[in-house]
């Protein structure tokens, strides 16, 4: 008898939901250049997956960039209920893509002073959607090129994400600085 209520204690645990307690500032930064035409549809579909139905809850803030010529704040919301996410789907279908090349670094500079910092009641994401990473080259020299140092792609097919952690370098120095105290 033990055993059984000890089994069904462990098979309700696997399928409990996991509630995120913390809110999170959710920043989208999307291909506006013309070499993203063809990936569009895609790449939204997955963000659309991925992002808005996955990981956005109630209380999470919404920031979206098209970074076409110049980058733009396209959406910029809380998600209050069910309306503000297909407000959010609706405007990431409607992006508009075209430009030359993706003004990545104008996003990246917006993006700097609405990061958290140290204190921090609230987790960053950061997601950057692009067709190639050639793309990046205006992101990668300059004073964003730190932004992108503490990053993970996914590849897939004619386009990448990149999940960025703009804000972690001093995280990762506080940390390893205290761990070389504590090996004193």
């Amino acid at each position: 008898m033990l055993f059984m209520s000890i089994l069904v204690g462990f098979i309700g645990t696997l399928y409990a939901e996991d509630k995120r307690t913390i809110p999170l500032d959710m920043y989208l930064i999307i291909d506006g250049s013309s070499h993203f035409q063809e990936a569009k549809t895609d790449a939204i579909a997955w963000l659309n997956g991925h992002t808005v139905d996955r990981v956005l809850t109630e209380g999470d803030n919404v920031t979206i960039w098209a970074a076409g010529e110049s980058a733009e704040i396209v959406y910029q919301g809380e998600i209050a209920d069910s309306a503000a996410k297909r407000d959010i789907k609706d405007k990431l279908q409607s992006l508009p893509v075209g430009g030359i090349f993706a003004d990545f670094s104008g996003a990246l500079r917006d993006l700097q002073p609405r990061l958290p910092g140290t204190s921090g009641g609230r987790i960053s994401y950061t997601i950057l959607v692009t067709a190639s990473a050639g793309g990046l080259g205006n992101a990668l020299s300059g004073s964003t090129q730190t932004m992108l140092r503490w990053s993970r792609s996914e590849k897939y097919e004619g386009w990448q994400a990149l999940i960025l952690a703009p804000d972690i370098g001093r995280k990762v120095g506080q940390a390893a600085q205290n761990y070389m105290n504590s090996q004193l």
